[in-house]
């Protein structure tokens, strides 16, 4: 069984600050390449979704003017207001001393 010892732990303790160092000097030279590599594809796939929909868009409005429906637009329910379902009378109180 080992003990612990002071050299061990100051060996530990320089292998971290090493560690920690290398890592963020890799971080700054990596980090930004990876970062616009993910941008560049979210813009690609934002792009494709955009085409995609002024397409189906396209494809729609020239089924909707191939087509003669007729729209008939029900307009006796909105001249008249909608009433509100009245539930019963006012009445009013008054103080009696």
């Amino acid at each position: 069984m080992q003990t612990a010892s002071f050299s061990g732990l100051i060996k530990a303790i320089f292998y971290m600050i090493a560690f920690y160092y290398i890592f963020r000097f890799l971080a700054k030279l990596f980090l930004p390449v990876l970062v616009k590599k993910v941008v560049d594809k979210a813009g690609e796939n934002f792009q494709k979704q955009q085409q995609q929909y002024t397409q189906q868009q396209q494809n729609n409005s020239w089924q909707k003017t191939r087509t003669n429906d007729e729209v008939i637009i029900d307009t006796a329910n909105a001249k008249n207001p909608r009433e509100t379902k009245k539930v019963g009378d006012y009445v009013d109180y008054e103080e009696i001393d």
